[in-house]
């Protein structure tokens, strides 16, 4: 009974922190893509690149370690995931945009619609596999401890943010109107939902699956931070642009680490 009770708490975190990172990341993106200036978007970017590679470097990967896999196994999957990712964009199924008209970036005038045209469709294509990877990189972390759960939950929500304004711009200069690509949006976000139920019921019943799936979870955050968003960054070399950008990827890192020693304080493995 205790261990049926564990069960459903853990589906149930699984699915409320995937379910709020959908909703939350949509209405943050739309409120944004009408408030935000661009600056605040970038500043926005700077934090999930300390989210992401703190918790990647600082969680998944020692949590993997930590279960006594061979070691050598899980750099093979790091190995593997960082190359897969890799032709996951070239394929266009993992597509990040953080460019927008107007927004200081040396792109030719409708750029982004050149860019969208009938891809608009392969935008929400994209968003929505990405979208369920991400439901079972939540689902693994939620399995290996509700903390690590929590923290991988809140690097994904940083970045998706800036990720799902990204679609929504780009789904607007392709001709959607805005209330058909806010629900294009929203409906490719419930695959992370999905994600996280399938990913419980796949790696629940294959707990020796779970360290190998951390270190996909990793390969995706540190290919995603070193490859889309430090580059977006990178641009400004202005010191008044650099000390917050450098400030907000210290603060991303120093929440992890804060998180970190917080999940570790109470259980030794």
């Amino acid at each position: 009974m205790e261990n049926q009770a564990s069960t459903l708490f853990l589906l149930n975190m699984i699915v409320l922190s995937s379910a709020s990172i959908g909703i939350v990341s949509v209405c943050a993106a739309a409120f944004a893509a009408f408030r935000f200036k661009p600056v605040m978007l970038e500043r926005m970017v700077s934090f999930s690149i300390g989210l992401m590679l703190a918790t990647s470097l600082l969680h998944a990967i020692p949590e993997a370690i930590e279960s006594h896999t061979p070691i050598n196994n899980l750099m093979y999957t790091l190995l593997g995931s960082l190359l897969g990712f890799f032709l996951l964009q070239k394929f266009a199924l993992l597509r990040h945009n953080h460019h927008h008209e107007h927004d200081g970036h040396h792109h030719d005038h409708g750029h982004d619609a050149h860019m969208a045209g009938s891809g608009g469709w392969l935008i929400v294509l994209g968003s929505s596999f990405h979208n369920l990877t991400d439901g079972v990189v939540i689902a693994a972390a939620f399995l290996t401890d509700v903390r690590l759960g929590v923290v991988t939950t809140l690097a994904i929500a940083a970045h998706e943010i800036p990720h799902k304004l990204g679609d929504f711009v780009i789904m607007l200069n392709a001709g959607f109107s805005r209330r058909r690509a806010l629900l294009l949006d929203a409906l490719s976000s419930l695959t992370v939902v999905l994600g996280g139920v399938l990913g419980w019921w796949l790696l629940g019943s294959a707990q020796a699956f779970v360290p190998y799936m951390l270190m996909v979870a990793a390969g995706s955050f540190i290919y995603i931070a070193m490859s889309d968003l430090i580059p977006y960054v990178q641009h400004e070399s202005r010191v008044r642009d650099v000390v917050p950008q450098v400030s907000l990827i210290a603060a991303g890192v120093v929440l992890v680490w804060g998180l970190h020693g917080l999940a570790h304080a109470p259980h030794a493995h």
